[in-house]
């Protein structure tokens, strides 16, 4: 039997921003307890007044509680209720403080005053005209989400979503919804398929209408791309469409056509004379992919085949001037590095840590400045940048500052109509770059440049789509040196003696003390329980390495972890290390997910709007409760984030492996477990050790690592760029 009842949120117990699952406490009149609601609640807010229809249930454990089915919501009718409702960060620019001022200004008639006559809130103090047009934006905003949210929530939209799609479409939500619900799919972040979907479904689409197959495939092929492919071929798109979709394959056929017709996707013949095309050699490309890919292959061999920027030099003379100058005797492969970037326009200098290839660029660096040749030096990503500088003593850039990426502008701003103005462009960690931000790359390098790229073939491919520095290299088109001896002062390094064996597939070594000659800085810790192993890696960086090493535990120790999920996986981790190394009462709750001041966050999505990109990692530095927003230092650069954006935040005392990639750490702690089997592959033990500057330590078992390390299978990506290069 249903059940009508009426009250006041107190306070918010928990919210689920992604599904709008709640509990909260509520003030109900002739009540003299507070009564549990749970359900479904879009934003809910202390203060508010609630009607709900429900029914009374009785949980086991917590006793009497309301069970939500339907609820309207009601201005707060007690001078409490609106200091309350205004109060609880709904409003931007009215925080807890100024609620209370302009409720002892205005009482009970201070929402009428915010509504009809909002600039009498001048009277109130600390209150200007900037933050009154901020209070009457929100206010505004918020009577128009409500209308878009109650909407929306009949069709089982959660408030967080429901907010990013009013930002989306404006007014326009509900009609941009009714019309083609699939388009939230591609034009918000955090919208996929799936959910797009649940909302077609109950809107009355039909499982085998036109617009439902249309975005499955994209949504297939944005998927595939996700998981590094350039391409997909033909037949394994039609049946994972299928499957997905639950239709028939004609339906995904004629679909396939359809978004071919309209440029959306490309599909191209492969040469089936290739082995491993002739089973799958129709390709079918996103279009943004397909005009990146092969755009790469002009772009390069045009740049191989453009003359140079100077003359031909005596090498042996500026061999022997670069090793004078640089007090270095350089090793035969070294050499060989050096020549041929003085010879050819494009070259590719990969190779293990402590190989050498910091001392090559410095020589590449002082022949062309001898030269009086214009250098330009870049890297992926801030840190992998910062580190460039530190060691060459020229400035070094993000691949996106060097473009000159503006988001209000459009786009890179440095292309083929305004290059880059360079002779030469040097690119280390060249094996994070992925298809579309090399496409960018060389639209922007002049023809007389010459263009190196560095980087460790052997690490784990780039986080986008692509597999560049390693198809370049298999390619045969580019001049291409790998360093492969270790040096002198490397090999007392216990982390690059045992990342080189575990790239040659041999168990490292574990002895304590060290072997003579090298430094304690590699260590194993034997330990199978999940539970167990959490315990010793909240111990590690809490109190052990700290005390041993003198490290900072959040600025200086990683956790890196091959999975997202489980006890020792990236979201369980940061959790529990949040609580460990950062503590507090003060939390803004989104979702699963809290952040406080000083917390260590990773952006995870590129944002050019803010100019933050997939894998920076920062620092919470202010919460603005009063509006709805928080502050992140990125390398001293402070961003803003409303709370709306917080999705694109997670917490970074522990990441995934692939996400470190282009970082160095002081040191790294690193879960090794059978659970992470299905990932444990030898190039991300590799790459993971290989982020340790001064310190590594695996904690897992010996089986673990062993059978990541004899598993050399690297997962296959679709790309064509090699053959490109070839022909």
């Amino acid at each position: 039997m249903l059940n009508n009842l009426t009250g006041q949120i107190e306070r918010i117990t928990y919210s689920n921003e992604e599904n709008g699952f709640t509990i909260a406490r509520v003030k109900v009149p002739g009540r003299r307890d507070l009564v549990t609601v749970v359900g479904n609640l879009m934003s809910p807010m202390p203060g508010e007044i609630i009607k709900m229809q429900g029914e009374w249930t009785n949980h086991p454990k917590y006793g009497e509680q309301f069970k939500l089915l339907s609820y309207k919501t009601a201005v707060p009718a007690t001078v409490y209720g609106i200091q309350r409702y205004l109060g609880s960060g709904l409003i931007k620019g009215i925080g807890p403080v100024m609620a209370g001022r302009i409720v002892k200004k205005f009482g009970k008639n201070s929402l009428d005053i915010i509504e009809n006559e909002i600039e009498k809130l001048a009277q109130v103090d600390g209150i200007g005209k900037k933050r009154i047009e901020m209070i009457r934006t929100a206010w505004d905003e918020q009577k128009e989400i409500r209308d878009v949210m109650l909407f929306l929530q009949t069709h089982g939209v959660s408030s967080g979503y429901a907010t990013k799609i009013f930002r989306q479409y404006g007014n326009q939500s509900i009609a941009v919804v009714q019309e083609n619900p699939y388009r939230l799919a591609a034009d918000i972040f955090g919208i996929g398929f799936v959910i797009a979907d649940g909302i077609a479904e109950k809107l009355g689409f039909s499982k085998n209408s036109t617009l439902r197959a249309e975005a499955g495939i994209q949504y297939v092929l944005h998927q595939m791309a996700d998981e590094g492919h350039v391409y997909y071929p033909y037949g394994l798109l039609l049946e994972k469409c299928r499957e997905i979709l639950q239709v028939e394959r004609e339906v995904v056929g004629k679909a396939i056509g359809r978004v071919a017709i309209d440029k959306k996707i490309i599909i191209e013949d492969l040469n089936d004379k290739i082995e491993e095309f002739r089973e799958n050699n129709k390709a079918v490309y996103l279009e943004k992919y397909y005009v990146c890919e092969t755009s790469i292959a002009f772009r390069l061999k045009t740049l191989i085949g453009a003359p140079k920027s100077f003359r031909n030099i005596d090498l042996d003379r500026a061999v022997e001037w670069v090793q004078k100058q640089l007090s270095i005797t350089l090793a035969e492969k070294q050499l060989e590095a050096l020549r041929c970037s003085v010879e050819n326009k494009v070259v590719v200098i990969t190779g293990g840590p402590g190989t050498g290839k910091t001392t090559i660029i410095n020589a590449i660096i002082k022949i062309f400045s001898r030269l009086k040749l214009k250098i330009m030096l870049a890297a992926p990503t801030g840190r992998a940048a910062k580190r460039m500088s530190e060691t060459t003593g020229y400035e070094a850039r993000t691949i996106h500052r060097l473009l000159e990426f503006s988001f209000q502008k459009g786009g890179f701003q440095k292309n083929e109509k305004k290059p880059l103005d360079c002779d030469l462009l040097i690119v280390d960690e060249a094996s994070m770059i992925d298809t579309i931000l090399m496409h960018h790359m060389l639209k922007a390098v002049p023809p007389r440049a010459t263009f190196i790229l560095v980087g460790d073939v052997n690490q784990l491919p780039s986080v986008g789509a692509g597999s560049i520095l390693n198809d370049i290299i298999e390619s045969g088109s580019v001049s291409v040196v790998k360093l492969n001896e270790i040096f002198r002062q490397a090999k007392g390094s216990r982390i690059i003696v045992n990342a080189h064996k575990i790239n040659d597939g041999i168990i490292p070594s574990f002895k304590t003390p060290a072997p003579s000659g090298s430094t304690n800085d590699f260590y194993f810790i034997q330990q199978e329980d999940p539970e167990k192993v959490l315990e010793i890696i909240l111990e590690l960086t809490r109190e052990r390495i700290p005390r041993r090493f003198n490290f900072d535990p959040v600025e200086d120790i990683q956790v890196l972890t091959p999975m997202h999920r489980g006890v020792a996986g990236a979201g369980n981790l940061n959790k529990k290390l949040q609580e460990a190394l950062n503590p507090g009462e003060n939390i803004i709750i989104r979702g699963d997910r809290g952040f406080r001041i000083n917390d260590k966050v990773m952006q995870i999505k590129n944002n050019y709007d803010k100019e933050v990109f997939n894998g920076d990692i920062g620092k919470i530095t202010k919460i603005i409760a009063d509006e709805q927003a928080l502050v992140i230092s990125f390398d001293g650069r402070e961003v803003v984030y409303e709370f709306a954006d917080l999705d694109e935040i997670v917490l970074a005392y522990a990441v995934s492996v692939h996400k470190s990639q282009g970082s160095e750490y002081p040191a790294v702690v690193i879960p090794i477990l059978i659970q992470h089997y299905m990932l444990l592959q030898r190039n991300l033990i590799y790459t993971a050790v290989t982020r340790g500057k001064s310190l590594v330590v695996i904690v897992g078992t010996r089986k673990a690592l062993a059978i990541g390390i004899k598993n050399n299978k690297t997962q296959k990506r679709y790309t064509y760029l090699k053959h490109r290069l070839r022909s």
